[in-house]
């Protein structure tokens, strides 16, 4: 089977940024391990041995009656009494980090922010919770709210210049200037305002910022449209009768896509800023959530414990960079011009 030469000079072309082609690598590691930070970081055993039979409670919940206990609550593993009943008739495998983004600390010897040790490698925040569990499970909620909104503003975007770009007219007039007037509003007061109705949580945030990101990809996709409308295999193909949404996604689309696919990276990366920037002002995420914005929030107000600031900005600089250098290296890939 031949390889489309395309393609293949796409791969090469990507492959020749090293900066780029490893920054994808690095960073699908990064996101693939946070995919399972249950299992990396959590105040609750892997797998439990008790009485020659398995418990799993990273999974399932078991209440100290299992155990031997005396109550028909959740059984606490942190609890020493839980652990001394399960190791006399079993053993525990705990995960690396015992900790998950929500656990408070009530061991620790100073009060919190307690500073980086051997229990907690990044310290705690100022409520006792561990610094590298909140910046895992963080991590994954940040790339994952970027990842879904640039899903759907590609979706929405896409749409919407190709409509703008193929009918042109009075389709493409009336687009464009309600771009315009949409495109003015200020969305961090809306934001404030809303918030002040309904509770914020991660979908909610999601639909309101996707109200407003999308727009970024239309001037792109309408240029595309508007230039290749005319051109004679979209002449043959409306000659031979194929319909308006056939001709816009099956020929014109595929040649707008180019531009497209060279923005995305660009938008996952504004998306990381603003879901980061809403939870530092106070108005993102709902409180206890894992987020950077947030503990970046608590290393200004707390100056005397710089683990908390410097942590967070490490994680989110890299991770931003990472995306940046991604994105330049699918810029060159679909560059007409790079042999």
């Amino acid at each position: 089977m031949t390889k489309n030469p395309i393609n293949q000079r796409r791969l090469d072309n990507f492959k020749a940024n090293r900066r780029g082609y490893w920054s994808l690598w690095i960073f699908a590691f990064v996101f693939i391990i946070t995919l399972f930070a249950e299992f990396i970081s959590n105040d609750q055993p892997l797998l439990i041995s008790y009485d020659n039979s398995l418990y799993f409670p990273v999974i399932n919940t078991y209440t100290e009656t299992e155990f031997g206990g005396d109550f028909e609550t959740a059984a606490d593993y942190r609890d020493e009494y839980i652990q001394e009943l399960i190791n006399a008739k079993g053993w525990i495998i705990w995960p690396l980090i015992r900790y998950s983004y929500q656990t408070i600390n009530y061991d620790l010897p100073v009060p919190a922010p307690a500073p980086p040790s051997l229990e907690n490698w990044l310290g705690t925040d100022d409520q006792g919770r561990d610094v590298v569990a909140r910046l895992i499970y963080g991590f994954r909620v940040s790339i994952l709210f970027a990842l879904t909104l640039t899903f759907f503003s590609t979706i929405v975007g896409v749409v919407a210049g190709a409509l703008q770009g193929y009918y042109g007219g009075k389709v493409d007039l009336i687009g464009q200037r309600a771009i315009e007037i949409w495109s003015g509003l200020p969305v961090l007061y809306l934001l404030i305002i809303l918030s002040s109705f309904v509770q914020p949580d991660f979908w909610w945030l999601l639909g309101i910022m996707l109200l407003f990101s999308w727009m970024g990809l239309v001037g792109v996709v309408r240029a595309e449209f508007l230039r290749a409308r005319n051109f004679e295999y979209v002449r043959a193909a409306r000659a031979l009768g194929l319909d308006n949404r056939g001709i816009m996604f099956k020929h014109m689309l595929p040649n707008a896509m180019v531009a497209t696919l060279t923005y995305m990276p660009f938008i996952l990366t504004g998306a990381i800023g603003g879901l980061t920037s809403l939870d530092f002002l106070g108005f993102g995420m709902p409180l206890g959530s894992p987020s950077l914005g947030e503990l970046i929030s608590q290393g200004k107000a707390n100056l005397h414990a710089p683990w908390l600031g410097i942590s967070a900005f490490v994680v989110l600089s890299l991770m931003l960079t990472l995306l940046v250098f991604i994105g330049e290296a699918v810029r060159d890939a679909f560059d007409p011009k790079k042999a």
